[in-house]
């Protein structure tokens, strides 16, 4: 039986995350969903679009989907699911998980890494968080939970955006990037999303690309912000400092405008031309996520390592961390290693500095 892809579906109090799983639930697109919702939430799903109300803790609905709400703890309710799926009693082919607003998406993450039995039956394919652009900025300055789900996300959505300007809007998705250049940002109108940008993205695939947005790893250096450069980097004059800078006026302090937020949720970028002492590596990161791991969301890594003719490829949650041979680098490719970590306040030179000491 082939894997049940899972995505988590996380965000902002009042984001639209139940707007945005209604209409994934409610669309004819031919897959068979269930959903496992964590019942403290603020807002259920409406009992309209279910077909009955039941004290069960499993609930079909009218167009086939499957919504259940957690009583018990996440694994016992994946594996509930799995059992009834296996016995024919349930059919579905993946799994939407939407946490409740200030949930962490970290431990749930987990969950698919750590339990076998879990990781044997289903495979984690992305988190998506949803933010309110009408709240974002005081979400973002006020909770530190706010900030960690950005920085876990795979994909951000941004709701709401008709209640604020274009130059509030523009502001917010330029602070989300930098504290998440991994994920693509879109805003979304009452969660009209198209569904091949909700499900299927493989942000946990060890050989999905390494995206991260050039234009971010060429930004100005001059707003304090943690920014990693490959050393030498020629861009740093892109503009000019405060005053000849093109982005909005700063007269928009409360409105989450980047110069003025240094969250504690950054990221910052390790480049270099020169391989990898595979030993070294090992050792380095093995210590880093050992010190820092409750306060590394998400990193990730395409290498070139001394010894093999194939890229290397890794990933990690926290202290999870895990790594692949992916395809070979091309004859004309430069085998440049890439990675991102996104974190909360973790100390970039001592990762800079540190990496450096393992390249050959």
């Amino acid at each position: 039986m082939s894997l049940i892809s899972v995505t988590i579906l996380t965000g902002f109090l009042g984001s639209g995350k139940t707007t945005l799983l209604k209409r994934i639930l409610g669309e004819k697109h031919g897959f068979k969903i269930a959903v496992i919702e964590n019942e403290f939430g603020e807002e259920n799903i409406d009992s309209d679009i279910l077909v009955t109300e039941t004290q069960e803790q499993i609930i079909q609905m009218s167009n086939g989907c499957i919504c259940c709400t957690i009583r018990e703890d996440l694994r016992v309710t994946l594996q509930l699911l799995a059992e009834k799926k296996r016995k024919g009693l349930l059919d579905f082919d993946r799994v939407v998980i939407e946490t409740t607003g200030l949930a962490d998406p970290g431990p749930v993450a987990q969950t698919f890494f750590m339990d076998d039995e879990i990781a044997e039956t289903f495979l984690l394919d992305s988190i998506l968080t949803v933010v309110d652009a009408k709240h974002a900025a005081g979400q973002l300055n006020d909770r530190q939970e706010a900030r960690r789900q950005v920085g876990f996300a795979d994909q951000l959505f941004v709701s709401k955006t008709d209640l604020v300007s274009a130059q509030e809007t523009d502001a917010l998705i330029h602070r989300l990037k930098h504290m998440n250049p991994r994920a693509p940002v879109q805003k979304v109108h009452f969660g009209e999303v198209p569904i091949s940008q909700v499900f299927d993205l493989r942000g946990f695939n060890l050989n999905a690309k390494l995206e991260i947005d050039p234009d971010f790893l060429t930004e100005d250096e001059h707003e304090g912000h943690d920014h990693a450069h490959d050393h030498g980097h020629e861009h740093d004059h892109e503009h000019e400092h405060g005053e000849h800078c093109d982005h909005p006026s700063h007269a928009h302090e409360g409105h989450g405008h980047h110069h003025h937020h240094d969250d504690d949720v950054k990221s910052f970028v390790f480049k270099s031309d020169r391989p990898f002492d595979p030993a070294r590596l090992e050792d380095f990161l093995g210590a880093v996520v050992n010190i820092y791991g409750p306060r590394m969301l998400r990193y990730k890594g395409v290498l070139n390592m001394q010894g093999t003719e194939r890229k290397v490829i890794f990933q990690g949650v926290h202290q999870l961390m895990g790594s692949d041979l992916g395809p070979q680098w091309g004859p004309d490719e430069p085998r440049t290693s890439k990675m991102v970590f996104i974190g909360i306040d973790l100390p970039k030179d001592i990762f800079l500095q540190g990496l450096q000491q393992c390249v050959t």
